[in-house]
């Protein structure tokens, strides 16, 4: 029988070897996909269900969160935004944005986000994409409209970020302003939009 000496030795000897395998808890670190430095999410929402998945995808990847705003902001009532936006569509206007994006240039990872108007790309995005040089930049659009889906948005976003590389969009129903259905991101349904973001973030190795 071994001494009672050398049995805890090699215990000891044991246990040492068994721990210095694991890893030390100073090497485990969680490592982001995306510098959220380098992370724009730029948003136009009327009613803020576009405002509410802007704000999702923040929380997810970090950052800076920018609204769209308007020098001369649209109508109040719905069916003349209707139909002073039909107008834009139709003769190529670009309102004149209020929002003012300084050193655009340091950032990598462009967020658009948008209702769907008229089933085309709001004119204020039309206007942001024309306005500032996204050439080399990675653009992600994403979207909310009343259940229609997103029209010809996503393809006017790659047409006028033709320098840019453009990754798969993101879609979901939000509230429907002709029928009084306007904020509609709260409850289930913000459950819903957070599941569905971070799988569209995750699908695109971005989180």
């Amino acid at each position: 029988m071994l001494p009672l000496k050398h049995i805890l030795t090699g215990f000891f000897l044991l246990t040492l070897a068994c721990s210095s395998s694991l890893p030390k808890h100073d090497d485990i670190k969680v490592q982001s996909k995306v510098d959220s430095e380098k992370v724009l999410i730029v948003y136009l929402s009327r009613t803020n269900n576009t405002k509410a998945i802007a704000q999702i995808i923040q929380e997810k990847i970090g950052g800076r969160l920018v609204a769209l705003e308007l020098a001369t902001p649209y109508p109040e009532n719905y069916q003349s935004i209707v139909a002073q936006v039909a107008k834009e569509n139709e003769s190529g206007f670009l309102p004149l944005l209020k929002t003012k994006i300084e050193n655009i240039e340091e950032y990598d990872l462009v967020f658009v986000g948008f209702p769907t108007w008229g089933m085309q790309l709001p004119p204020p995005l039309k206007s942001f994409l024309s306005q500032y040089d996204l050439s080399g930049k990675t653009i992600v659009p994403f979207n909310t409209n009343a259940g229609y889906g997103i029209g010809s948005s996503f393809e006017t976003v790659k047409k006028l970020c033709a320098n840019s590389t453009v990754l798969e969009g993101f879609s979901i129903k939000g509230g429907i302003e002709r029928d009084g259905i306007l904020f509609v991101m709260e409850g289930e349904k913000e459950k819903q939009a957070q599941e569905e973001v971070e799988k569209w973030l995750k699908k695109l190795n971005l989180q």
